[in-house]
């Protein structure tokens, strides 16, 4: 199979509360949409390395994932790769691969594509819980006005099949 013009990726650990926004939104974004053939949704969670595939077979991916800054809970950001650098930890070793890491390798193999994230400012991270606080939480719609805009921005227009949840 081809490239595919467009991944979107969610990221995330859904046991530490608001780090698992991504993942939570990729997977509600998934019940009320249905993307067009040439793209595609994909639950990173924490998959290190086997992000690898998704990531290099695209010619641009969407991440959808929580940013550690200092600002207001529930802030959104949006960031091209070279704005996102700034943020992102140095790479680490194989024993603890973060979504740098998995960059750094598509790098090395020639196979990075252009990149956008679109982040939100987690309140609550690090604890073991299930549940998004209700600051974060009530940002999925303004994050899928964003994401629509993102996808419009490349010719891509989802179909709404679900209804609101």
């Amino acid at each position: 199979m081809g490239k595919r013009p467009i991944i979107l990726l969610g990221l995330g650990n859904i046991l530490l509360g608001d780090e698992g926004f991504g993942v939570h939104f990729v997977r509600r974004f998934a019940q009320r949409y249905r993307l067009p053939p040439e793209a595609e949704i994909v639950d990173g969670g924490t998959l290190g390395y086997l992000l690898l595939d998704s990531i290099c077979r695209a010619a641009h991916v969407i991440i959808i994932d929580c940013i550690r800054l200092e600002d207001t809970p529930g802030s959104i950001y949006r960031f091209s790769r070279t704005e996102m650098e700034a943020h992102l930890p140095p790479p680490t070793s194989a024993h603890e691969v973060k979504f740098a890491d998995v960059l750094c390798k598509a790098e090395i193999m020639g196979e990075c594509p252009e990149m956008t994230f679109l982040c939100v400012v987690p309140g609550r991270i690090g604890d073991m819980d299930l549940e998004m606080t209700p600051a974060v939480r009530a940002k999925f719609p303004e994050m899928e006005a964003l994401l629509m805009a993102e996808l419009s921005a490349h010719q891509l227009f989802p179909e709404r099949i679900g209804k609101d949840a």
